[in-house]
């Protein structure tokens, strides 16, 4: 290193003014992307509460019919894209089905309505809780075999705003088991 260049790099390595703004200009990246990344976590959030309140509402409307007409289910599924607004309700889908379950714990579908998705085969195999499936009443929701449970299912496709390019959509879901209140089990009515 030249005598003269020695000055000027010493100069330079001992100063500590513009220390503030070189400082700044680390950390505003790292302090927008928390903002940024925060957004997008308080939006998920809202929505998976929203979607967490859809299933429980499309379960307990179901569960109080007897008999559920076309347009009744309509309304039912219907029910999810209300209270998911302000959000888009685009990426939503709702799938209502009624399980039968045996005394064994095994559950199948007895029928199955969707919006925005795929209805569940009729006679599939549905996972019942352990704490649902016990075989000894009262500890389970039923009183005789087979009996019959509603599963609501609702299903949001989240992008987020700013982390799409790091996370891309993100799946929301949710699923309750209710049991049916004004019959054993509920006719699904199509015309």
């Amino acid at each position: 290193m030249s005598t003269r260049a020695a000055p000027v790099v010493r100069r330079f390595l001992v100063s500590t003014r513009a220390v503030a703004a070189v400082e700044f200009a680390l950390l505003i990246p790292m302090m927008l992307v928390l903002l940024l990344a925060s957004i997008d976590a308080g939006r998920a959030m809202a929505i998976y509460v929203k979607v967490r309140s859809a299933t429980y509402t499309v379960g307990a409307v179901t569960n109080q019919y007897p008999i559920i007409h076309d347009a009744d289910m309509q309304q039912i599924l219907g029910a999810a894209a209300v209270i998911l607004s302000p959000y888009p309700t685009s990426p939503v889908a709702v799938v209502v089905s009624q399980v039968s379950v045996d005394d064994k714990g095994n559950g199948a579908v007895s029928w199955s309505d969707a919006l925005n998705g795929t209805a569940r085969a009729v006679n599939s195999t549905v996972t019942i809780p352990p704490s649902l499936a016990s075989s000894k009443p009262p500890n389970n929701a039923c009183n005789s075999y087979p009996c019959y449970l509603v599963l609501g299912e609702v299903r949001y496709t989240y992008s987020p705003m700013f982390g799409y390019f790091i996370t891309g959509p993100i799946t929301l879901s949710d699923s309750l088991f209710v049991t049916p209140r004004s019959a054993a089990t509920i006719t699904r009515s199509s015309p």
